[in-house]
């Protein structure tokens, strides 16, 4: 399972994938999203800009993202 600590109050799904190494770029994490390859919190999430905070796990290609604050 992969961490992201937060700095702020939230972090954006795009900004999430590429901080955790799952997308290489913001492009990559806008297809994989818009393939319905990401889920948050169990559901398939399909907006870019969604705001992840503390406690949300996000899942995309057998990698499990952890947001902690």
């Amino acid at each position: 399972m992969l961490t992201i600590k937060l700095k702020d109050d939230y972090i954006k799904l795009g900004q999430a994938l590429k901080a955790a190494g799952v997308a290489g770029s913001g492009v990559d994490a806008k297809i994989m999203i818009q393939d319905g390859l990401v889920k948050v919190n169990g559901e398939t999430e399909y907006q870019r800009g969604k705001k992840l905070y503390d406690g949300y796990v996000v899942t995309c290609n057998g990698e499990t993202i952890q947001i902690i604050k």
